[in-house]
């Protein structure tokens, strides 16, 4: 009976305080259970991450537009794995915010920055696409490695500062509420901003992505359908139709990507969208599956991109603490 008593008992997230929130009751057992779950979650999505960043900072030859759109999204994942994810997991597990109003409000630009970081490079990766397989020929004087960081860096810039301005419009309503317990780390969007945020960060972005992704697929197929038919009439393949061949099976491989992105972006706005409620909500199962997306994109990597294989490689042996590695041709090996 003792036993039983102590159970359910309250617990509060700050007992000196009196306006403290509860906490969520659970047993021993499931509390390890979910932190080493979310934790191992956390560091695989970090490792990996860290592997591309490596990578493709490391070796000179991997210094292209399109790897360079790879790293930034790359570096926003690991942020979602080494930043959002534990904060996340500690305010499933314990519904405490134990950080202060302060970081609650970093916290909750980062929480909306990150993936829409994200979604903003998969547009940047769909107009690289674009270009390389629909205008091949003006590629090389469109899409540079400067002009692509340069997007990157506006890329960054308008997300936070979007982010900032809706976190803030919506902080400053939450200090008029009076319901709200300590400990307690939320904020609403205003119905202005769900609008606004509807067409900025799923009708537009969607649109942009899979009308290009259509056009590239279409082009792609009508490539290799001439490359089949000269292969089977016993011409000789010149040289640029192998490249264009290459494109397209990198448009491909990043269609992947961002197909797998949306399919876990599109259900959580839908739902959170419908719930009309605080930004966190029973949508936390489809919220954590846009999380689990940070660390299924260097696994595409992996299974798609000899480069990045036989890079892993040469990371983990340690050979790329060697004289002159960072000039070493990765794809001698691995031509596409």
């Amino acid at each position: 009976m003792a036993h039983e008593t102590e159970v359910q008992e309250t617990q509060y997230c700050f007992p000196a305080i009196n306006s403290s929130c509860i906490k969520t009751k659970r047993s021993s057992h499931e509390y390890n259970i979910m932190y080493v779950f979310f934790s191992l979650l956390s560091v695989w999505t970090v490792f990996l991450n860290l592997l591309v960043i490596i990578s493709i900072c490391h070796y000179k030859k991997l210094h292209t537009p399109t790897n360079m759109l790879i790293l930034s999204l790359a570096v926003a994942d690991l942020l979602i794995g080494l930043i959002i994810m534990p904060l996340n997991a500690i305010k499933l597990i314990e519904k405490c915010w134990y950080f202060g109003d302060i970081f609650c409000g970093v916290y909750s630009v980062f929480t909306g920055l990150l993936p829409s970081a994200s979604l903003s490079h998969l547009i940047l990766i769909a107009v690289d696409r674009y270009v390389a397989v629909c205008h091949p020929l003006h590629y090389p004087q469109k899409i540079t490695t400067t002009k692509t960081i340069l997007s990157i860096c506006i890329c960054w810039f308008c997300s936070t500062a979007y982010n900032t301005a809706l976190v803030s419009s919506s902080r400053h309503s939450d200090l008029h509420k009076t319901d709200v317990c300590y400990g307690k780390c939320t904020f609403t969007i205003s119905y202005a901003w769900r609008v606004t945020d509807l067409i900025m960060s799923l009708l537009f972005p969607c649109t942009v992505i899979i009308t290009l992704y259509m056009r590239i697929f279409y082009v792609v197929h009508q490539q290799v359908k001439v490359i089949n038919s000269q292969l089977k009439g016993g011409q000789h393949v010149i040289k640029g139709s192998l490249k264009r061949k290459s494109e397209g099976k990198a448009a491909l491989t990043l269609g992947l990507i961002v197909t797998v992105y949306l399919l876990c972006w599109i259900p959580y706005f839908i739902l959170s969208l419908s719930e009309n409620t605080e930004m966190i909500s029973p949508t936390l199962v489809l919220l954590w599956l846009l999380y689990i997306n940070s660390a299924v994109n260097p696994i595409i990597y992996a299974l798609f991109y000899p480069w990045f294989k036989m890079s892993v490689k040469l990371i983990i042996t340690l050979k790329i603490f060697q004289p002159a590695s960072s000039l070493l041709n990765i794809f001698t090996d691995y031509q596409s």
